[in-house]
Order: C-alpha cells, then structure tokens, then sequence
C-alpha cells in the first residue's frame, strides 16, 4: 500500500506572501490536549528496537521517530501558542519606566510556557516541512492590557495616568489586534522562523530557532539555538532573548517534558538585563518545573526583582522595595487565538498541510498516519532533488537571511520609523 505513497509528485512552489484577511478568521476550537495514557506494550517494542540503534549524544534530526509519538500540530503552531497570554505581551509597552517594562517582558516570558507545553504526557510536534507557514491572530480586549502591578513609585503611577490620558485609543470597547507568522526557512538544519506585531502599541517581536535533538538515554533533548528579540518602538528599545533546552524524559513510561537552562534578555539601551534560569530534576529528591529569575540594574548591579516558582504552576516575584506578587499560571485567562478555516488556507500551511495525519492520529489510526507522513517527506525529498538538479536555492516566502538570522520581510521596526518619534 505504501508503495503508492513513494511516487509523490514535488509540491507546486509557492508564490509571495498571502495577505490575510481578518474577516476570514474564526477563533479556534482546537484543544490540543493529548491523551495521558503513557507508552502502550506494541509501542514500547518500537521504541526499544529504536533505542538499540541509537548512540549517546547522537544527533537526531535525520531520525525517523514513530508517529505515535507526534502531538496532532506542528511544531510552528506551538510556538503561536506562547503567544496565549496577549494581554500580558501587549501590556510590557505600557510600563513606565525601563524597569517595569523589563519586569514585564519577565512575567509575560516565565509565564508563557505552560500554555505552548500543552498536557502532563510529552509528544512530539510534527516536524516542519520546508516552506510551512503558520497564520493567526488574538484579539485583545483593551481594557486587559494596563497596568496590573502597583510597585511602582507614585511619580510612575502619575506617569501610568498621563500615558492612558494621552492615549486616544484607550477605549475599553475596542480591541487590539496582534497578529502572528511563522515559517520553516531551511530543512537542514531545522530552522524556523516567527514575528508577531501589535501595530497600534507599535511593538513587534522576531525570532528564529534552530531545533537541535540528541539522544540522552531514557531522555530525548531539544536545544532551541537562536534568538529572538522584542522591538518596543515608542521606547527605541529591543530586548533580545534566548530560548531554554526541552527534555522528554522517561520515554519508555510515561514521557514527561521538562525545561532546562539559562536563558538572557538584554536590553542594551536601558542597561537592564535578567537571567532566567529552568532547573532540571535532581536525579534524587527535589522538585519539578522549577524556574528563578532575576531582573538587575547592570550601571549601578542593582537586583530590582526576583522570581522563583514552577513555570506550569504557582510564580512569586519579589521586588526591591518589598512588595511581593503571586501569578498561578493555571488560573490565567486565555486568550483563544483566530485562524482561517482550512478550506481558506493555502496547502503550504501546517493545518491544511498536515491534515491528514491529524485526523488519522485523532481516530487512531497509527498505521494510515505513518502513511500520510511519509507522504508529506516523500513530497519534500522530491522538491529538494528537483532544486538540486536546476541548481535553484530555496526562497523563503516571509523571511530573509540577515547574518546567521532570519528577518521577517517587512517588520514593523521597518515600516513605521516615521510613527516613533517622541
């Protein structure tokens, strides 16, 4: 049967970037929650005849791993889902002062992670084929994107009041639109790349990651390799950030993920920087899911906030004036984002691109799910020899390659230089 799966056709290359317009865009009803059974015995022999093939510290990208292991979305569509908690991305422009808006940048980050790490069980994302994209957008309330933190000194607060006066906009009626793309830019290496705008609080933020897998054992680990950075354009200022390390543990059980690492936002022009750090479990006792952090002053080394917690639980954040602040991740409101039916999208994005493994994985079907796959890989295997023999580079449709990263074509640092004078 599979045999009518190898003599796919290359796909059709696409052409220029797709204006998406917002009144085709419906808020999804996708859940992408994931079963918690654990490994069945059929797959655990799957598994075991795998690992016997594999060495310590093999890299895994050419790896062929079992579809019962995949998660029903590709890996683009989960780096849209940081994005849950708009609210609080769009209200890190509001802050009135470089510290609270560096502060800010720190709560929307720790936060945003339980949302995109969907379910206890770790599955994995489909892997992007060269040239996926991925659209949607939020619509955010006004009236969620303020100030929501009282810290500040009363001078900042008087500055709060002055900045929501002067805002024409501020309107609690209406909302603000933030809008997302994503794209796989090169296959080998894995890289994608993703930008997210709000136009009216003139923020944006760019980012490219390079997925670097590798066996550890019992565990599987993702570095994600490259940066992003947060453009706040009514402040000139860019925070430029990295990305932790996922790890898949106890994958012959029931697999769980975990972060790990030390991850660094900077923000040059207001010399405030903070270290995020994700704590791996101790092989004996300790807990899960631990992530610190640590906001500082770099001119004068001044510690001005501290935060410790689980990063899919409970958050405590300190400041250097006393006061304290708890965030429960499970209890912040999300925000459902809007995409395009699939009849309406082009056969390059992931959900049309990869429907058919979806509804396979949904019904169960593991068998007619490898077959969908190994279509899909079929496909892009013959559009890579048919660009080898007519020598053509592959053209990404929304980012350029700017030094070792990626650029979205037409940022928002780009377009409205004119809009951020003071």
């Amino acid at each position: 049967m599979r045999s009518s799966f190898i003599k796919a056709k290359p796909f059709l290359h696409h052409l220029g970037p797709t204006v998406i317009s917002p009144e085709d865009e419906a808020t999804d009803t996708e859940d992408n929650e994931e079963e918690d059974l654990g490994v069945m015995d059929e797959q655990r022999s799957v598994i075991l005849h795998l690992l016997s093939q594999l060495k310590l510290g093999m890299d895994l990208t050419r790896v062929v791993l079992p579809t019962f292991i995949l998660e029903k979305r590709s890996l683009l569509e989960m780096y849209a889902n940081f994005m849950a908690h708009p609210d609080l991305f769009l209200s890190i422009t509001a802050g009135a002062t470089p510290e609270e808006r560096m502060i800010r940048f720190v709560e929307y980050y720790v936060t945003s992670f339980h949302e995109g790490r969907k379910g206890a069980v770790a599955k994995k994302p489909y892997n992007p084929i060269i040239g996926e994209t991925f659209h949607c957008s939020w619509d955010v309330p006004k009236d969620k994107v303020r100030s929501i933190r009282t810290h500040c000194a009363a001078a900042n607060a008087k500055d709060q009041a002055k900045i929501q006066d002067m805002d024409p906009s501020w309107d609690q009626s209406e909302r603000y639109k933030l809008r997302f793309i994503a794209e796989q830019v090169s296959h080998h290496p894995p890289v994608s790349g993703f930008y997210c705008e709000c136009k009216e609080k003139k923020m944006c933020v760019n980012a490219h990651v390079w997925t670097k897998s590798k066996f550890m054992g019992m565990s599987i680990g993702v570095s994600m390799v490259g940066e992003g950075i947060l453009y706040l354009l009514e402040h000139e200022e860019e925070y430029v950030f990295t990305l932790p390390s996922a790890y898949a543990r106890s994958i012959l059980t029931v697999p769980w993920v975990e972060l790990g690492g030390k991850v660094n936002i900077v923000c040059a022009k207001s010399g405030y920087s903070a270290t995020v750090t994700f704590h791996t479990k101790p092989f004996y006792g300790g807990k899960v899911h631990r992530v610190t952090a640590e906001v500082k002053h770099n001119p004068t080394s001044t510690v001005v906030c501290k935060a410790q917690g689980e990063w899919n639980g409970t958050l405590e954040f300190t400041y250097n004036n006393g006061e304290t602040k708890v965030i429960d991740t499970t209890k912040l409101p999300v925000i459902r984002k809007k995409i395009r039916p699939l009849e309406k999208q082009g056969p390059f994005e992931s959900r049309r691109l990869w429907q058919h493994v979806t509804n396979s994985l949904k019904t169960g079907d593991i068998d007619l799910a490898t077959q969908h796959k190994h279509l899909l890989e079929e496909k892009q295997r013959a559009d890579q020899r048919q660009r080898a023999a007519t020598n053509t580079p592959w053209q990404p449709k929304y980012f350029i390659k700017v030094g070792d990263g990626w650029e979205y074509f037409c940022p928002l640092w780009k377009t409205h230089r004119g809009d951020t004078a003071h």
